[in-house]
């Protein structure tokens, strides 16, 4: 994609939550260009380096899904992956996984901020294409920071839980506070149901939302809500739209990447910039989890390779980013299928719940060995849709925030275990620690409060 116009971003997210006036007495540079029309505010939603590929990982880091030798923990160089791996306490001294998603809120309030001084009618269509990218974008950022950076949504307690600072103007001149998590949620609620109204039903252009995407969009805040009758609506919406799913029978399953960037299941595409400890060469995928995909289901080969290094564990190559470098976290309509089929048996509609799990399933079983499920029972059957979950949405940017929301329930809550050395950590359901610390720098600059301990 083209990136037309530059802006000294990097900067400018550092400041934005500082309030820095010093920032207001430098000198303009005459070279910066000062995005004033339709098309200039059309490009910036076109810099897929800020607004899709600069999302935290820190949740995939700490979830359960896959584990690292002592040797290869000791030779990370990020001291805040480490931390992050093993759940201690320690403050995160690296702010570039808050940045970034703030780096994309800054971008698309700047795109407000030109649309606000046009008029819509003069080009409907394409205002309420960008208009609908922008709020899209800032929906999406600020759910991947509460994903990793807030406590589970709780009803009864948001109104008094920490949220995320809302950044709703390019202005830097002011400070941060944080909003609850109920306001937090409020607000991407509101910006997806804008996006929604504005975005055209189809994007040709993966890196840029569709309306099929905001629905998507809104039934993954749903369901993190745990307010299933609308995660069913929207995840329905959405997949009106679009159903596609891939027959995992007609792709080359060894191939060492099988999946491209933008193949026919993304609806929106996203990614962390790096992957640190998740890394192919000495990710190992947790053995039980490898074990629990059957001989005939062809994710086991889609998704798993040999470990280079020990040849007696599995790593990660199925990315829907295409690429080795960073993580999948975008929206795709298998994930939506099991929002889907999730939301339908949590609220009685069995017989759907079972058409979209077997739908799945068929997609991904050999086709000689596929045999449909017949499971009616509302507990084995949500037991079986979460358990596939786990599966097909591995490194998706999902694992975190499903641990967070299923720990509020005993059946599926869990403790996490890592070993290091000889030496046991572990991360207890409900935990604090799954609000991720938020940077010191951030911390000592804004003046908001860290997350509770």
């Amino acid at each position: 994609m083209k990136n037309m116009l530059r802006f000294p971003l990097a900067f400018l997210a550092f400041l934005i939550l500082n309030g820095c006036h010093n920032f207001l007495d430098m000198k303009p540079d005459q070279k910066m260009a000062i995005p004033k029309t339709l098309e200039h505010a059309d490009l910036l939603l076109n810099d897929y380096s800020i607004l899709n590929a600069g999302f935290p990982s820190y949740g995939e880091i700490a979830s359960d899904d896959y584990f690292i030798s002592t040797e290869n923990w000791n030779g990370l160089y990020d001291m805040d992956e480490k931390a992050t791996y093993n759940w201690t306490d320690d403050d995160i001294s690296n702010a570039t996984q808050w940045q970034n998603s703030y780096k994309t809120i800054y971008q698309v309030n700047l795109v407000l901020d030109v649309l606000q001084e046009l008029d819509a009618n003069k080009n409907k269509v394409q205002f309420d294409r960008v208009k609908g990218g922008a709020y899209f974008f800032r929906a999406f950022a600020l759910h991947q920071l509460s994903t990793v950076f807030t406590l589970a949504y709780n009803e009864k307690t948001a109104a008094n839980d920490l949220g995320l600072p809302l950044r709703l103007i390019p202005e830097i001149d002011y400070k941060s506070t944080r909003s609850s998590l109920k306001d937090t949620y409020n607000q991407i609620i509101t910006d997806y149901k804008v996006a929604i109204r504005s975005l055209p039903k189809i994007e040709p252009l993966k890196g840029r939302p569709s309306r099929a995407a905001a629905y998507g969009g809104l039934a993954r805040l749903y369901l993190d809500m745990g307010d299933y009758q609308n995660a069913f609506v929207y995840a329905d919406s959405s997949l009106m739209i679009n159903e596609h799913i891939v027959d995992y029978n007609s792709i080359n399953i060894n191939a060492s990447t099988p999946f491209q960037r933008f193949n026919p299941e993304v609806l929106f595409a996203a990614s962390t910039p790096v992957a640190g400890p998740l890394g192919m060469s000495f990710c190992l995928i947790d053995t039980a989890l490898y074990a629990s995909y059957s001989s005939n289901d062809l994710r086991k080969t889609v998704f798993f390779r040999k470990n280079i290094e020990n040849s007696l564990y599995y790593s990660f190559k199925g990315s829907y980013d295409g690429s080795n470098a960073g993580l999948f976290v975008g929206l795709t309509t298998p994930e939506l299928l099991l929002i889907r089929a999730e939301a339908a048996v949590r609220t009685k509609r069995i017989s759907k719940a079972l058409a979209d799990y077997n739908k799945l399933l068929k997609n991904r079983i050999r086709n000689l060995s596929y045999v449909p499920s017949l499971e009616h029972d509302p507990d084995r059957l949500l037991s079986l849709i979460i358990e596939q979950r786990r599966k097909e949405l591995i490194f998706r940017g999902r694992r975190w925030a499903d641990l967070k929301r299923l720990n509020k329930e005993p059946r599926f809550a869990k403790k996490l275990v890592r070993v290091l050395d000889g030496e046991t950590y572990s991360l207890e359901p409900n935990s604090l620690k799954y609000a991720i610390k938020i940077p010191q720098i951030v911390i000592e600059q804004s003046g908001i409060k860290q997350n509770i301990r």
